[in-house]
């Protein structure tokens, strides 16, 4: 129950901000996406590669349990 208290606490421009600028850079192409396109073809095996993948991900995984805790319980 704490979690879903953070979550919520948490201002949603800082949770768009981080997912727009962590969890894109670098812009051209968005790290994310090369990131994900080596886990879809099976060429993330790289300690390195999953860090990545978890430092650009982890933004858009906070956005998404945002708007899930927000649909599910409204404030």
């Amino acid at each position: 129950m704490q979690l879903v208290t953070w979550i919520n606490a948490l201002p949603w421009p800082a949770v768009v901000l981080a997912a727009l600028t962590l969890g894109l850079a670098p812009f051209t192409p968005p790290h994310i996406v090369e990131k994900l396109g080596m886990l879809f073809s099976g060429k993330l095996v790289k300690p390195i590669d999953w860090f990545d993948l978890l430092l650009h991900g982890a933004p858009w995984l906070l956005l998404l349990a945002k708007a899930g805790v927000s649909l599910v319980r409204p404030a």
